[in-house]
């Protein structure tokens, strides 16, 4: 499915592509607008419309990811929400046997995260994700999220990864076409984000919904050119 000779650099999205993006869309889909009602005394209904039109506003924009954003909008304290429900917080299955095995072959593992730096402290206190990647950065701390073009120039300015010899993987199509433009030559789209949906068939992009099926591949190239 993708040339593991010609990939140095993997640059790897969080949520719904290493982990289970369940506890994303129950938070912010289902218990934000649920504390919300009850505070407010809206009906379950209301609140959840009240929060789309919250959503549609910033969508795309660091303010969506941004737990500040939501904290002083909203009037709640978003990080002990989260910390209320984190037992939901999960690594997908597939995701530690595929980060050892690109760190077994040589590649150079980066994180890149639209989260927000408080969320993915506590994923990385849930999970332990740290210990299997080489880098992991949040988009905050350059201002701009991966749907724009800045944010590609300022994390390969920062990186100086080659964009002809790097793979990045994320669950959101809108972000693999920013990747794309930038450059980026070789792109993976995940099928299966959250594990409580159905698996989506994706055309645009090469995609995977297991990624140990991808295994063989990458240590097959690995032995090839003799790493």
């Amino acid at each position: 499915m993708l040339p593991w000779k010609e990939i140095d650099t993997v640059l790897l999205d969080m949520d719904g592509t290493l982990l289970d993006l369940h506890f994303d869309n129950h938070f912010w889909q289902e218990y934000v607008p649920a504390k919300l009602a009850e505070r407010d005394g809206l009906t379950p209904e209301q609140a959840r419309e009240y929060m789309r039109g919250e959503y549609a506003r910033v969508t795309g924009t660091i303010d969506w990811y941004c737990l500040d954003y939501w904290a002083d909008k909203l009037q709640m304290d978003i990080v002990a929400a989260k910390r209320e429900i984190q037992h939901l917080i999960s690594m997908r299955e597939d995701t530690l046997p595929f980060l050892d095995a690109l760190r077994e072959t040589g590649k150079e593992v980066i994180l890149v995260t639209n989260a927000h730096p408080q969320s993915l402290s506590l994923k990385v206190e849930r999970t332990q994700l740290d210990q299997h990647i080489d880098t992991l950065i949040s988009t905050h701390e350059f201002g701009v999220t991966k749907e724009s073009q800045l944010l590609w120039q300022k994390l390969q300015q920062r990186l100086g990864f080659e964009p002809a010899r790097t793979l990045f993987v994320d669950d959101s199509l809108n972000i693999l076409h920013a990747a794309q433009e930038f450059g980026i030559a070789h792109l993976l789209a995940v099928q299966n984000p959250d594990s409580k949906l159905p698996v989506r068939e994706i055309d645009e992009f090469v995609s995977v919904q297991d990624y140990r099926y991808l295994l063989d591949d990458i240590h097959s190239s690995a032995s090839a050119s003799g790493n």
